[in-house]
């Protein structure tokens, strides 16, 4: 025999004789339950005299569940896993701890449920730790302000609507109007930035689903991407538990000192389980059907979304939640909840999308309300003149509609404001750094397009982006990073009109 497999035995006896030597044998005391009750996606126990809310239980063998409702006489269980119906009678185990998902770096690349399941067909998920889903939310002097951008790669947000890192900025607009590509786009965008993503897909078409994934692997952004995914057909109890999940991943992550993106895609999947959760529960309805803590489930959600101090490592959550809204009511229920939890709010418009004008960012009804204390330098040198131009163009453009005669002043704003809007415009899949973003924003902000064809305006950007390229090489730290009284910006604005010369020409 040879020395290795020896060594092995021996190895293995040793463990055995410490099993044996920590074992102790005694009685071990476990409440057991009942079902009295079943309905979709819901159960009813009774005998659970000493259950906690929210904690996890075991029906049958294989059936998972977690305490929602606590009665006098019985316990409501919101089914998270249903290999097979539970029927009145089987017996619930109470296992005295609460819901909890793997964590660690194996996850980054794989495509699970929020109970740790793979998704993807690659084998079983290897963990680092297990993280209770449902984390106290850092306490107000845990917190430093937000001071670093957390750059989207597209233009009308980084330098209209700018997020730091540790914002919570919400999404909203109606269905099929691009609000996924512009979190996706997001997600790509992070690739060399040292910001590790989590992606949470809850309730969304397994057609859907697959597109996105396919898309982050195909620009290489699954390597620091972990997808969080619930189907449709899943319970509404795992529809609920989706997100906190997902944010337990992000913040294991965050508390090492990291800084992590996450995208809730959508939270109104989220409300309309939990709605159906409540109601099966037999919970007082509120308005529009939903409970009155309907609230208190996203905020306690989002508020875990922050930068940390320096003590704590510095770490920072950036959450990118969205929501859908009906008829462009962003008054609606839900809608208005979340914008009065977030920092922000990017709203898409279907009037834009409509008109080709993509991303369909509303910049009017659009606001970040932190994002710009930590932008770049460069962004603030082009971003308040640029907003104020494509404002004042929106305006005029409605009067010009009716064929009046314009004055010479009014005309030039309109063509210049028309030029705004045409930079503006970016495909998907095809983020910008800040350096190349901020050339062609200030080539735009500075006339140096006036005269230039509307048609024109893609070709020029594409020309600005090449010679600004060759001319700068860092360009991040040369026009980005600039100062306002720099003379960089001299320099730049010379150089692009050399860049422009003989575009105008026919």
């Amino acid at each position: 025999m040879s020395d290795t497999l020896l060594s092995a035995l021996d190895e293995a006896l040793r463990s055995v004789d410490q099993a044996l030597a920590r074992y102790a044998p005694g009685a071990r005391h476990q409440e057991v339950g009942r079902i009295i009750q079943v309905g979709a996606g819901v159960a009813w126990a009774e005998g659970l005299g000493s259950v906690r809310y929210e904690e996890l239980l075991t029906i049958g063998k294989n059936i998972t569940g977690v305490a929602m409702e606590i009665l006098a006489d019985r316990v409501g269980i919101a089914l998270l896993n249903e290999p097979k119906s539970p029927s009145a009678g089987m017996e619930v185990v109470r296992t005295n701890q609460v819901l909890n998902v793997p964590v660690g770096r194996e996850l980054f690349g794989r495509v699970i449920d929020p109970l740790g399941n793979p998704r993807d067909g690659k084998g079983p998920v290897r963990e680092e730790d297990r993280w209770p889903i449902h984390q106290t939310a850092p306490a107000i002097m845990d917190r430093a302000p937000v001071s670093r951008p957390l750059l989207t790669g597209l233009k009308v947000i980084d330098a209209l609507i700018p997020i730091g890192r540790g914002q919570r900025e919400l999404i909203l607009g109606d269905r099929q109007t691009g609000k996924t590509a512009i979190a996706v786009d997001a997600i790509i965008n992070q690739r060399g930035k040292n910001v590790l993503c989590v992606y949470c897909s809850i309730g969304q078409r397994s057609s859907s689903l697959a597109r996105v994934v396919a898309e982050l692997h195909r620009h290489d952004a699954l390597d620091y991407t972990a997808v969080v995914v619930v189907d449709g057909e899943d319970p509404p109890g795992l529809k609920y538990v989706a997100p906190y999940a997902a944010t337990s991943i992000a913040e294991y992550f965050r508390n090492q000192g990291r800084d992590v993106l996450i995208v809730y895609d959508d939270l109104t999947q989220h409300a309309r389980a939990y709605r159906q959760l409540s109601l099966l529960l037999r919970r007082p309805p509120g308005r529009e059907a939903y409970p009155g803590d309907i609230f208190f489930i996203h905020s306690r959600l989002l508020e875990r979304a922050t930068h940390l101090k320096p003590e704590l490592g510095g770490g920072s959550l950036t959450a990118l939640p969205i929501i859908e809204t009906e008829a462009q009511n962003i008054s609606a229920y839900i809608p208005t909840n979340l914008i009065s939890i977030t920092d922000g709010q990017i709203y898409v418009s279907p009037d834009l999308f409509i008109k080709s004008i993509l991303p369909a960012v509303d910049v009017g009804m659009s606001v970040s309300r932190v994002g710009g204390k930590s932008q770049l330098p460069g962004y603030r040198k082009v971003s308040g003149q640029l907003r104020l131009s494509y404002t004042q163009y929106q305006e005029l453009e409605t009067f010009a509609r009716f064929g009046t005669r314009l004055e010479e002043r009014t005309r030039k704003r309109l063509e210049h404001g028309r030029r705004v809007r045409e930079v503006l415009k970016q495909s998907q899949f095809n983020p910008l750094s800040a350096g190349e973003q901020v050339a062609v924003l200030f080539a735009v902000s500075e006339g140096l397009l006036d005269e230039l064809p509307v048609d024109r305006v893609r070709q020029a950007q594409e020309r600005i982006i090449d010679s600004a390229r060759q001319r700068w090489p860092n360009m991040d730290e040369d026009i980005a990073g600039a100062a306002k009284s720099a003379p960089v910006w001299d320099e730049l604005r010379e150089h692009l009109r050399t860049a422009l010369e003989g575009l105008a020409r026919p």
